[in-house]
């Protein structure tokens, strides 16, 4: 059964009242109950007439409590635009956007860009509001302008330490404390000078406006495929760059797919499969506890903490993710025990249908794998050789490096 619209998720800003709407406050006036943070629900307090609910620690639970006032009048209060880092996704996962309406306030974004004089179509917005840091990495980029959404007033401190441990000191940081209210200030200084102080007297309701800075060597994250080998730490056991940024090539990822890469190594194809762009996902699967760790490491470091490690033999890992009825991969990669018996079937059974299935095998046994897939299900098979320049004694050579022969193919969709 559905419900005509019965929720109101209205934009609150530290303006309160006053810069509410005439629609929003009569909203607010007749609603018989009112969610929303503590803060939110001071700001309305002489205007709310109905019962009140302060969200619990579980938003979960508190949404439950809420639906039991399906089909009366629902006032759910947010902060700027509930549509940006808000409330109003989570919402609409229990509830039809039909059943609702939404009236928002200028977002903190948006206010922090007007502060600054920047535009906002070339900002880039992050956050690390119950989310590692490191998800910022990708986005130091020199002269880029981000914002960050803060978890607390130890933020911006924290947030500059790290970056200048990673070479970007000289950027410049906006902290913005309580945007749009009687107590908003803005102060900016290098990250070096924020990071050498104390977050002492910032305000929790806080975020970051960063212009980025990077000093000579620092650790700016390539837009290409194939990033340098000693980005990553690993014992050996790792796609060399070129070869890699041949295998990204050919499995082609695109925007909010799923990878399954086997035989993880130090995790270079899964890591830079997301960073191609935010929404992908991965899977990497590798049996080694040392090398799990490192693929860890790795993630953070590069700034796709979301990479999701599963540690075990492949073919009973693939088989465990089909049991928990995992979604099927957008694409597979195997880079490691192609000549084990039944690795090939079982990472073209995981595909599903239209995906993409690239593998590398430097060995013999491998090489006959790939030759059976290729006769089986078509595709491509190339080889790959990379030399590079070696010392010989007092002069220089160039030394090959193994030869990689690499298949790709598509599963067909029917």
């Amino acid at each position: 059964m559905t419900h005509p619209a019965w929720l109101h998720v209205i934009g609150i800003g530290e303006d309160g009242v006053e810069g509410l709407s005439e629609v929003a406050q009569a909203l607010i006036a007749a609603a018989e109950l009112v969610v929303g943070g503590r803060r939110h629900l001071l700001l309305v307090e002489g205007l709310m007439r109905g019962e009140r609910l302060m969200w619990p620690t579980s938003i979960s639970e508190g949404i439950e409590r809420m639906l039991r006032w399906r089909g009366r009048r629902v006032v759910v209060l947010a902060s700027g635009d509930p549509f940006s880092f808000g409330i109003g996704v989570t919402l609409c996962r229990y509830i039809p956007v039909g059943e609702m309406t939404c009236i928002p306030a200028p977002s903190s974004i948006t206010l922090a860009c007007a502060r600054m004089g920047w535009a906002r179509q070339d900002t880039t917005v992050l956050s690390i509001c119950g989310r590692p840091m490191e998800v910022v990495a990708p986005a130091l980029q020199t002269g880029a302008h981000l914002i960050v959404l803060s978890a607390d007033g130890r933020s911006p401190v924290t947030l500059a330490k790290w970056m200048t441990a990673r070479g970007f000191g000289p950027s410049v940081i906006h902290v913005l404390e309580a945007l749009g209210g009687p107590y908003e200030r803005h102060v900016h200084m290098r990250a070096d000078a924020l990071a050498a102080g104390t977050a002492e007297g910032i305000n929790p309701l806080n975020l970051m406006g960063i212009e980025v800075v990077a000093e000579p060597g620092a650790m700016v994250l390539p837009l290409s495929t194939g990033l340098p080998d000693d980005m990553f730490a690993h014992d050996g056991q790792i796609t060399k760059r070129e070869i890699r940024a041949a295998t990204l090539s050919a499995l082609a990822p695109r925007q909010g797919e799923m990878l399954w890469d086997i035989g993880g190594g130090a995790g270079s194809i899964a890591i830079e499969w997301m960073l191609c762009h935010p929404a992908n996902r991965a899977v990497t699967i590798e049996r080694n506890r040392e090398r799990t760790a490192r693929i860890a490491h790795n993630a953070l470091t590069l700034g796709t903490p979301a990479l999701r490690i599963v540690e075990g033999s492949a073919l009973e890992t693939l088989a465990a993710l089909h049991d928990r009825q995992t979604p099927r991969p957008d694409a597979v990669f195997v880079g490691g025990g192609i000549g084990n018996p039944g690795m090939m079937e079982g990472a073209w059974d995981a595909l599903r249908p239209g995906g993409r299935l690239v593998a590398n095998a430097v060995t013999l046994e491998g090489e006959t794998a790939l030759l059976a897939a290729h006769a089986r299900w078509g595709g491509s098979l190339s080889r790959l050789r990379v030399e590079r320049v070696e010392q010989v004694g007092t002069q220089s050579a160039f030394r090959p490096a193994m030869t990689v022969t690499q298949y790709a193919a598509t599963r067909p969709a029917a």
